[in-house]
């Protein structure tokens, strides 16, 4: 039964065991990020049997079904709502608001327990964190006062929203953020989680700073690419995941439609472009389990567009019959939304 997301185990493995290798060379430890396969525990297996110190979530709900004795890190900035189950799943935390740590403190002293934060700050990205020219001494003075709260360490994220690229300039401002916090407090911070698959590049070339010793990673293990520029990674798979769909229609027609034009049935207004006649194929899989622009074909066939169930494609002079199935690569938001989507069957190779 298609569509079929087919899952290359043996591949992730690779990739991940290749990510240990450049991480160890480099003394860093190592956060993989599991929330692009909702921490499905056939990969939480895979990274069980590997010396990675940290398994990374956004999502509570992935963090407490996964089984292992890894430490689990939550990724995402906690919600007031969510700080006592915060403190049940997750060892470490990263944070950026005073309001939401004193409240973790409360939740982790009425649960016995002491739980550690990374103090995330904005190096211009502007997603999460303090923001780097913003004071923070002060707010890192009362922490410190915190019985159940632990500072493990700061760390930054980049290529997020802003698209700011990890550049030694970038980083630069992390460090003296470090320097600043461990003079001042006369500490010494364990964890400086600089970033995530963006600052792969760094790390090939041998110029990821020395203070960073830790990563966030998940995309580059999944899809082999660092994201800042989009790059593959030497060595690395890019398939671990593949998608099949069926023809389930194939027909000669316009590529204009013919009549007055509006809305499609997402609201939008379509603009196409006139390409004579195309022989196009229907494949059933359509925008509610993935979105067309997070396909890439491997043949000539290009995609034309797509409804809700639906993925319209020109097949060119392919010999393509109905039943006849389409093999994908993906991007990242391909693989989020079809291990998502309910629609979608899952098949794993071991």
């Amino acid at each position: 039964m298609y569509p079929k997301l087919i899952i290359d185990l043996k591949k992730y493995y690779h990739n991940l065991n290749k990510m240990i290798e450049m991480t160890r060379l480099n003394e860093l430890s190592l956060a993989v990020v599991s929330k692009v396969f909702l921490a499905e525990q056939p990969f939480i297996d895979v990274i069980n049997k590997t010396t990675v110190e940290y398994l990374a979530d956004s999502h509570l709900s992935n963090l407490k079904k996964m089984k292992t004795n890894k430490k689990k890190m939550f990724l995402r900035i906690a919600q007031l709502s969510e700080v006592e189950e915060v403190v049940e799943v997750a060892n470490i935390s990263l944070q950026s608001e005073l309001t939401t740590i004193k409240a973790l403190n409360k939740a982790a002293k009425n649960n016995n327990k002491v739980h550690e934060i990374i103090l995330m700050f904005d190096l211009g990205d502007l997603r999460e964190g303090i923001y780097y020219e913003d004071s923070y001494l002060k707010l890192v003075e009362e922490i410190l006062t915190f019985n159940n709260i632990k500072l493990l360490g700061i760390g930054t994220n980049l290529t997020c929203y802003g698209g700011v690229i990890p550049s030694l300039e970038i980083l630069k401002r992390l460090e003296v953020i470090k320097s600043t916090i461990e003079t001042k407090f006369k500490l010494k911070l364990t964890l400086i989680s600089g970033g995530n698959s963006s600052s792969i590049f760094l790390l090939e070339k041998g110029k990821l700073p020395k203070f960073i010793n830790n990563l966030r990673i998940g995309e580059a293990l999944v899809l082999g690419r660092e994201t800042a520029y989009g790059n593959k990674i030497k060595g690395f798979y890019d398939d671990v995941f593949l998608l099949k769909a069926s023809i389930v229609e194939i027909k000669k027609k316009p590529s204009l439609p013919d009549g007055e034009t509006g809305m499609d049935a997402f609201g939008k207004k379509v603009i196409i472009k006139d390409q004579g006649k195309q022989r196009r194929a229907i494949l059933a899989i359509g925008k509610q389990s993935v979105d067309k622009d997070d396909l890439i074909t491997l043949d000539k066939s290009e995609i034309i567009g797509a409804s809700s169930d639906h993925l319209i494609i020109d097949i060119k002079d392919q010999d393509y019959q109905i039943g006849d199935v389409l093999t994908f690569k993906l991007r990242y938001g391909g693989v989020l939304s079809l291990m998502t989507s309910p629609y979608v069957r899952k098949s794993y190779e071991k």
